[in-house]
């Protein structure tokens, strides 16, 4: 059992290592990942009541990896680093789920986190909301398009497995 729980928080750890070399010491993705490491395990988000919604892929390339998302953090709009609206995993081979990113998401704009200005999406759009804001950290897998950017080109939805699996 004790062997158990030490691989078990050696994952964790270079997890949290490899996710600080990844974001370039961005202040802002350390503080995100300080305050949201607890979601490397997918069924901690699972527990605080996020539920999946299918894998997003960019049209040019690149992904944002299936989003769990919390629809009462969605819906009262405010904005608490510790409290992202959704929780982004990309889908491995081996079927496991790796944290790579949140997003916090707010009707009330214009938004910002920590002086960081979030995205302005307007309606209509494909995820069938209003108007909204929202910021993607990618604080556990680098974006070589920017640690803000929506779409990461080294995430992949190649993985997803159909819903009856």
């Amino acid at each position: 059992m004790a062997g158990a729980m030490l691989a078990v928080c050696t994952t964790f750890a270079r997890a949290d290592q490899e996710a600080a070399r990844a974001s370039g010491a961005n202040p802002l993705a350390d503080k995100v990942r300080a305050a949201n490491s607890r979601f490397l395990d997918v069924k901690a988000a699972t527990a605080e009541g996020y539920a999946p919604i299918p894998c997003a892929s960019g049209i040019t390339g690149g992904a944002m990896g299936i989003h769990y998302v919390n629809g009462q953090y969605l819906k009262d709009d405010k904005i608490d680093i510790a409290r992202p609206e959704a929780v982004m995993y990309e889908p491995m081979a081996d079927g496991r789920l790796q944290l790579v990113a949140v997003e916090y998401i707010t009707s009330k704009g214009p938004a910002s986190l920590d002086g960081q200005l979030f995205n302005f999406n307007s309606a209509p759009n494909r995820y069938g909301l209003g108007e909204f804001y929202e910021l993607h950290v990618w604080a556990w897998k680098g974006n070589p398009t920017g640690t803000f950017a929506d779409m990461n080109p080294k995430v992949s939805c190649e993985h997803t497995m159909a819903p009856s699996q």
